[in-house]
């Protein structure tokens, strides 16, 4: 497959999967819209229609709560090949949606369109509309995940990571009691293999603090100190931070200068409350399970993601670009979700190995920052390459480049424009 034909096949999935306000991420799977799909997915929208771009983050943040928190999902359409759909969640929004969230990649998505497009009067109020709601999700994070004020926030279920099943949650989400739950089916292994999703062990413990939240109303000022999960990560804080920074800039450009300090103080005091998760042992970044205290010793793709807010120069950049670089010589289809060497690294199974275009275009994102470019270079060229081999696939083993989970992928297609767009992809495609 060559660049017109990836780019092409790219163009196709974003208009097959497109509902004409939304997307869904892949049909049958995943057929709603989902947060941190919808806001990367704007990404890739933007070349075929900006307008099409802002109208997916617009439609997402529509169904922003009054306390701000933004859901993870918005149910618009009843569809019952997906379990848990809106009759379990019972939030009782208008429109139905989750009770939790998922990583707050709209800021620095903002930032992007906003750059991008020449701005006129109208795209610059859509995207000061958006700054204020995403703003308000910030404050929503700070208050209800952050509520001792220690500068970074913890999750309140796997789901909100992002990274469902990752190895990083197995301590804490082991504590979580399953007596009572309701009996359930999965509609997700209907789709995709068992092999490469999360096991049963896992699925209870999901349902179970699902029900927890659902007893207590979806009260988020209850939520944090009632969670028998309360994980503090630091891929998802590192997100958070980086979106503070880009919103804190486009407010500056929007002539919003009280919000852009204050932005601007908080993401600050939030990068060096980073600190308190540096693993000298892992020499990266590692969660702490805020109920006991305890550090995790899990070396996943979330302990690199900080680099997303590390400057040029700052100590840990060398130790987790050599990390990365090192995951990179033993699978070159992309970075691994979890160290290669780790015991529990299983190459097929979501989370606990996989390589995701999303998350590798976050680090790309992250290395450009710091300086590390040729590291960046060869991430670019490793994602390319599992397109080339397997197209446009929900993730892929970082071993071989095999498709795995959903096909027709939404956000690796928008991933793949994003590759592509970068200067130095046909270089690398010919190397």
């Amino acid at each position: 497959m060559n660049t017109e034909d990836m780019l092409q096949e790219a163009e196709r999935i974003l208009r097959l999967n497109d509902k004409g306000h939304y997307t869904v991420p892949t049909h049958g799977l995943y057929p709603f819209q989902w947060n941190w799909d919808s806001c990367l997915t704007a990404l890739g929208q933007f070349r075929l229609s900006p307008d099409r771009a802002w109208t997916e983050v617009e439609t997402l943040m529509a169904h922003q709560w009054p306390d701000g928190m933004v859901p993870h999902i918005v149910f618009h359409e009843r569809d019952e090949g997906y379990f848990p759909g809106p009759d379990v969640w019972q939030t009782g929004r208008p429109t139905p949606t989750s009770g939790i969230t998922q990583p707050p990649v709209l800021g620095m998505v903002l930032e992007q369109l906003f750059l991008r497009e020449n701005p006129d009067h109208r795209s610059e109020s859509r995207c000061r509309s958006l700054v204020q709601a995403a703003a308000r999700w910030h404050d929503w994070f700070y208050r209800c995940r952050d509520p001792q004020g220690t500068g970074v926030v913890a999750l309140l279920h796997p789901w909100e990571s992002g990274r469902d099943n990752s190895c990083d949650w197995d301590d804490a989400l082991a504590q979580v009691p399953t007596e009572g739950i309701s009996p359930y089916q999965r509609k997700d292994i209907t789709h995709v293999d068992a092999s490469q999703r999360p096991t049963a062990f896992e699925y209870d413990r999901y349902v179970a603090l699902l029900e927890c939240f659902r007893a207590l109303k979806w009260d988020n000022t209850r939520l944090h100190d009632a969670s028998p999960f309360q994980v503090v990560d630091p891929g998802f804080n590192a997100i958070l931070i980086h979106s503070e920074l880009a919103l804190s800039r486009l407010a500056e450009r929007l002539g919003d200068k009280a919000l852009a300090h204050r932005l601007s103080e908080r993401a600050a005091r939030s990068i060096e409350a980073m600190d308190t998760l540096w693993h000298a042992d892992l020499k990266q970044y590692a969660c702490l399970n805020r109920r006991t205290g305890q550090r995790v010793n899990s070396a996943s793709v979330g302990g690199l993601l900080p680099l997303l807010v590390l400057p040029q120069g700052h100590e840990h950049v060398a130790d987790l670009s050599g990390r990365l670089a090192d995951w990179l010589d033993k699978a070159p289809f992309g970075v691994c979700s979890m160290d290669p060497l780790d015991k529990r690294f299983d190459g097929k199974r979501y989370w606990r190995g996989p390589s995701w275009l999303i998350v590798n275009f976050l680090l790309i994102t992250g290395l450009r920052q710091c300086g590390q470019t040729e590291l960046a270079h060869r991430v670019v060229q490793a994602s390319l390459q599992c397109i080339q081999k397997s197209g446009c696939s929900e993730y892929y083993h970082p071993m071989t480049g095999e498709a795995l989970g959903g096909g027709t992928f939404t956000w690796t297609a928008a991933m793949v424009i994003e590759f592509l767009s970068m200067d130095d992809s046909q270089a690398l495609l010919s190397a």
